[in-house]
């Protein structure tokens, strides 16, 4: 079975890495990933990758002029690894356009909200004070603009009357573990089609939560 090749940038403690890395364990899942980039030296995300034996690069954001120089280095560091698609798992970065076109339609990120609601860091902050009743998680493909791009997989996720950002960000992060995973297969097996910004999703015998929601082909 040929894999397709995965690089994950993270910033931090690497939660939606280490899904990445349980499911690419599974001998019948269709990605690997090949290498694992840090703008952060201590992310922790780093340890989890060493662990399992995955190559990592540090390209600290501080060292370079401006964000297209970082990004090129990331480009650089992707390219020399061979990775075919690029996972945004906790990175705390804006992408530049120049790095978006450069791997349109191969790189994808995960949101603890459903897109197109509640964009941006505090998501969790703007569900509970807009007083939704459901919130969630949203793997998209992705463009120059913040949080905006074709969407792969949602899950909706209840949120409780008692909720603080913690309680609700605890329970959208068991969702995004299932969510990655499923849409990094449905990509690696080619069942993604991109069709005037929408993603179309073959669904055929993929197995998927009852709160798992991409969008029908």
């Amino acid at each position: 079975m040929n894999r397709l090749k995965i690089g994950v940038l993270i910033s931090g403690r690497g939660s939606n890495l280490q899904a990445l890395i349980a499911a690419c364990a599974a001998p019948d899942f269709p990605a690997e990933i090949v290498l694992v980039v840090s703008n952060k030296p201590d992310a922790q995300g780093l340890d989890h990758a060493r662990v399992a034996g995955i190559d990592t690069a540090v390209v600290a954001h501080g060292e370079y002029p401006d964000r297209e120089s970082f990004d090129r280095e990331i480009d650089s560091h992707l390219k020399s690894s061979g990775a075919e698609l690029v996972c945004l798992a906790g990175f705390m970065r804006l992408l530049s356009s120049w790095f978006v076109e450069a791997w349109r339609d191969r790189v994808v990120n995960i949101h603890p909200s459903l897109l197109p609601a509640f964009k941006g860091v505090d998501a969790h902050a703007q569900a509970i004070a807009a007083g939704v009743r459901l919130s969630g998680c949203t793997v998209h493909i992705v463009r120059p603009e913040m949080d905006a791009g074709p969407i792969l997989v949602q899950a909706a996720v209840p949120v409780m009357p008692d909720d603080d950002e913690d309680a609700l960000a605890a329970r959208i992060l068991e969702a995004e573990h299932t969510c990655y995973p499923l849409a990094v297969r449905l990509l690696a097996e080619n069942r993604v089609t991109i069709f005037d910004e929408t993603a179309v999703v073959d669904m055929e015998n993929v197995a998927a939560g009852p709160l798992i929601h991409p969008q029908p082909g």
